[in-house]
């Protein structure tokens, strides 16, 4: 599967504990980030990512065409939850586009380890008949 993970400076080091845990898991799929995040997981962990611009330089934006080509099959995106901190418009996109095309998104630590429990169970793999990408589709197209 195709997952994007971004984090707001202050939920970085929460993002890279979450993926500590469950790297067994997360190293199993295809993993894409916003290029700070991305290099924060990557150093704590060792999983592979690709990496995007930084969120505010036009990462976001990258992962939401991504979302728009239904070239994702789930978002991890733990936001600032500091009242101050305006979510920036291509935040509010991204999250409009998961929900226009159905892809997953965990907005907060409870919700993500719902997604990577339900990922780790094969309940998502449902996204591999949808997702025009995935594996099960590229060796359909190769028959």
């Amino acid at each position: 599967m195709e997952i994007a993970i971004i984090a707001d400076n202050n939920k970085k080091e929460l993002m890279a504990q979450f993926c500590i845990a469950y790297s067994g898991i997360l190293g199993r799929h295809h993993l894409c980030a916003t290029h700070i995040t991305g290099k924060y997981i990557s150093d704590a962990t060792g999983l592979d990512i690709e990496t995007f611009l930084a969120g505010s330089s036009g990462g976001v934006d990258q992962i939401a065409a991504k979302v728009s080509y239904n070239e994702l099959d789930l978002v991890f995106y733990f936001r600032s939850t500091d009242p101050e901190q305006e979510p920036y418009e291509a935040e509010k996109n991204l999250l409009r586009l998961c929900d226009v095309y159905n892809i997953p998104v965990a907005t907060n630590i409870a919700t993500a380890e719902a997604l990577v429990t339900a990922l780790g169970n094969g309940d998502l793999n449902w996204r591999e008949f949808i997702n025009p990408t995935s594996e099960y589709n590229r060796k359909k197209r190769a028959r």
